[in-house]
């Protein structure tokens, strides 16, 4: 059921040819994180068209505090939530826009210009996709920051379909945090998978490579997102990824293996705890491990008991269904 309230405030910031941009976030129990993303999306001087809250019956005061804020609200039950399928279901809604800004609850925007940098990739005609620079939240562990600036560094560029000659499997890496999509490139290689447990956007990025579009990382557009996950998160989540590795073959088949960036992110991190926290060397290790071993029993997984994979994977409501 969607509630629909008029939004507070019309673009201010209109892009070329009146192109009209929705933001779309999936939440569950956000109340937390609502006072940064609120503020983060009001400050914009390019202030989004229509605002798409997709929530999954949470128990706290997020739909309330979505619609006090002027934003579209679509309640769906937590068993209904699927990364792909849910974020699909946001651009099917936001049928009159040009332009999908998608966003996690806890990712809140930084400055002014976070979503017009973003956007002004879009004017080169052969960009389909755009992801912006995260940076790590306040009080983040050297652990936690040093995996944002490995993967989200100071340089923007775009990739192709050519790129996987050169890097592989890092051509299609893309985060649905704080990404966006030209809303006609996207439904031209299918959309969002429905059914997905993790990686959507790799999916949909590795697509429109293949169609001939081309994909763009904007470091001057910023959110303020990381994750302190756990040494069990850490495998959690590495099994989710070889699940979808195992089941999307083809990503590996023709992009190559993610082995090698691995590699250079052990290399880089131990690098920079040796400088900066030389303690937490043990605790990089433990993860590392974890991430592998918790990636090849995710690539196993067909010969797995489904409530052995409920317990071991990260996005437990993909195998509760």
């Amino acid at each position: 059921m969607i509630e629909q309230n008029e939004p507070a405030v019309r673009n201010a910031a209109m892009l070329p040819a009146g192109r009209r941009v929705a933001v779309i976030i999936p939440t569950f129990n956000a109340e937390r994180y609502w006072p940064s993303l609120s503020d983060g999306i009001r400050a914009q001087s390019l202030i989004p068209d229509q605002v798409i809250v997709i929530d999954s019956s949470s128990s706290d005061a997020t739909a309330e505090l979505a619609r006090r804020d002027g934003f579209a609200v679509v309640r769906i039950s937590s068993r209904e939530f699927n990364h792909g399928g849910t974020r699909q279901m946001g651009a099917e809604l936001a049928e009159s826009a040009d332009i999908l800004i998608y966003l996690t609850q806890d990712a809140a925007p930084i400055g002014t210009n976070a979503f017009a940098n973003l956007a002004r990739c879009f004017e080169d005609a052969e960009i389909g996709a755009a992801y912006g620079r995260q940076l790590p939240r306040e009080g983040a562990s050297p652990i936690e920051a040093h995996a944002r600036h490995f993967s989200y560094p100071s340089t923007s560029l775009v990739r192709s379909w050519e790129s996987r000659r050169t890097i592989g499997f890092k051509s299609i890496f893309f985060s649905n945090s704080f990404g966006a999509y030209r809303r006609n490139a996207l439904m031209s290689v299918g959309g969002f998978s429905p059914d997905v447990i993790f990686g959507e956007d790799t999916l949909v990025v590795a697509r429109m490579h293949r169609a001939g579009w081309k994909t763009a990382y904007v470091a001057d557009a910023m959110v303020r997102h990381s994750h302190a996950y756990s040494v069990a998160a850490e495998f959690r989540r590495y099994f989710d990824i070889g699940v979808l590795h195992a089941r999307e073959n083809w990503l590996v088949e023709q992009f190559g293996s993610a082995s090698g960036e691995g590699r250079r992110f052990v290399l880089s991190e131990m690098r920079h705890l040796l400088k900066v926290g030389p303690h937490l060397v043990p605790s990089a290790v433990m993860r590392t491990f974890a991430k592998y071993l918790g990636y090849k029993i995710g690539i196993r997984e067909s010969g797995l008991a489904p409530r052995l994979k409920y317990h071991l994977g990260l996005n437990r409501q993909y195998w509760s269904r």
